[in-house]
């Protein structure tokens, strides 16, 4: 993977001013009528800390920008950057955080105009939002094209981390896939079967695999349109290991509601009528956690089942056990599954947690993303 600029390539900074894109994209609490929104949770706030504190030493002024939320591209109070800015103070005095890149259209239609007005008056950039960086957007692509610019302490870990993924894993490696949809991980499904020595699939695009195999899936997520694809991939070269066990919730169920009612049961790996499969099933997860134990590395990309339901985190949790026991080179993907790894309390058992779960798939599907190739643009890149 083509390298990126550190942040020693930017040169002294003694009383220089850096512009900072980081993912400040936190979960908030409260905030309603009359309230103070709180922030729920820190992480993605205390993951950047290594860059401002290091740009801080050098004694550098720094000024720190991100989104928060989906504003519709103008100012809703609703996604202000005012907690944020309070937590900012404490965890990193005297940085400063704009308001939200989102309140402005040019944000994510990268207008110059809008990216003048970020840049002025610094003399340099730096990218620490990996999340972010496959998004071609002004806070992201922009600055490059006008400043010095580099990597910030996060951003060139993600590259490195996942980069080696493509390039040179200790072997065998295993990817272990969960998610939705088929369609949404085809791109990543087809980069990895050229890289893995095997492929774990779980979650709901596992009936999409298991309908390609011959088996009745009832009422369980399927995309039809997908099961011709998914059968050309089962007869490929690579291992592909699928459940052969599940938990199923029966009619009238409602995953995520446990007093709608539906029968809980443990089946093989045919679903009947009006049934819907849910998790993985107990000889399955001990099966995909032998294969976890015997990988010298592994990715986790998406949940086993709808583990945010306790009647059906069985399979995730058992994944996230093995993640934990594992003597591998364990990389979670960001996303849901990093909110697994800390929902079942494995997430500082982790040799790599991705901060960006579209980035990081994108990332090891294409090697590269908009706000990496622009940085490698910048003026002082090598």
């Amino acid at each position: 993977m083509l390298p990126v600029p550190q942040l020693e390539d930017l040169g002294p900074l003694d009383g220089r001013s850096v512009l900072v894109r980081v993912d400040f994209n936190v979960p908030l609490a409260g905030g309603g009528p009359g309230a103070v929104a709180e922030i729920a949770d820190d992480l993605r706030m205390r993951a950047a800390l290594p860059t401002l504190r290091w740009l801080q030493k050098q004694g550098a002024t720094v000024t720190a920008c991100t989104h928060l939320g989906r504003p519709q591209d103008s100012a809703d109070p609703r996604f202000s950057v005012e907690p944020v800015r309070r937590r900012l103070a404490e965890l990193a005095p005297d940085a400063k955080l704009l308001e939200n890149l989102r309140f402005d259209a040019g944000e994510t239609a990268d207008d110059p105009a809008f990216v003048d007005r970020l840049v002025e008056g610094h003399d340099a950039y730096v990218n620490d939002a990996f999340g972010a960086s496959h998004r071609a957007h002004a806070s992201i692509v922009g600055p490059p094209r006008r400043l010095p610019s580099a990597a910030g302490r996060l951003l060139a870990r993600e590259v490195e981390v996942l980069g080696g993924l493509r390039e040179s894993p200790r072997r065998p490696f295993v990817a272990v896939l969960g998610g939705a949809k088929v369609s949404d991980k085809l791109g990543v499904i087809d980069a990895l079967l050229e890289t893995v020595d095997s492929l774990v699939i779980g979650g709901a695009m596992c009936f999409t695999f298991l309908k390609a195999q011959g088996h009745s899936v009832g009422a369980s997520l399927c995309e039809d349109s997908m099961v011709e694809r998914c059968r050309e991939l089962l007869e490929g070269e690579t291992p592909i290991h699928l459940p052969y066990d599940l938990t199923a919730l029966g009619p009238g169920g409602v995953p995520g509601d446990p007093g709608a009612g539906g029968d809980v049961r443990q089946i093989g790996a045919n679903v009947g009528d009006g049934w819907m499969g849910v998790d993985i099933g107990p000889g399955s997860a001990a099966a995909f956690g032998d294969v976890i134990h015997e990988a010298g590395t592994v990715l986790w990309n998406g949940p086993m089942g709808v583990f945010e339901d306790p009647r059906f985190g069985g399979g995730t949790g058992a994944v996230a056990a093995a993640m934990a026991e594992t003597r591998a080179f364990t990389v979670v993907g960001g996303g849901d599954s990093a909110a697994a790894a800390r929902r079942f309390g494995v997430d500082r058992d982790m040799d790599h947690v991705s901060t960006g779960g579209g980035a990081s798939l994108e990332l090891i599907e294409k090697g590269d993303l908009p706000g990496l190739a622009a940085l490698r643009g910048a003026s002082n890149a090598t």
